[in-house]
């Protein structure tokens, strides 16, 4: 298993590198999307990257035209936010459909 501080220095760089053709947001999309397979990496990215700047990615992915990308982060920002309600035992709130609609 990857200890939590690994993932977290992994995550770290993944979101704000900028040597590769990948556009920095969608770096971080692509793993908000993908952590939510694996509570460890989801509490790893919401730790080192942050929903903040995963609503700013969502943000910069509407403003670039990548619908399908942005999506995909309204989806992971939504597990994300059920995740933290059920974690602190709220009832999660319903689907928002939208990072533009806390």
């Amino acid at each position: 298993m990857v200890s939590t501080d690994d993932v977290k220095r992994a995550l770290s760089a993944l979101a704000t590198r900028t040597d590769t053709a990948t556009r920095p947001y969608t770096a971080v999309i692509d793993e908000a999307d993908a952590a939510r397979e694996d509570l460890h990496r989801a509490a790893g990215f919401v730790e080192a990257v942050g929903l903040d700047r995963l609503e700013e990615a969502i943000r910069d992915a509407e403003r670039d035209g990548d619908a399908e990308l942005a999506d995909r982060g309204r989806a992971a920002l939504d597990s994300y936010r059920r995740f933290r309600a059920v974690a602190e035992g709220r009832e999660p709130a319903a689907d928002r459909g939208s990072a533009r609609n806390p």
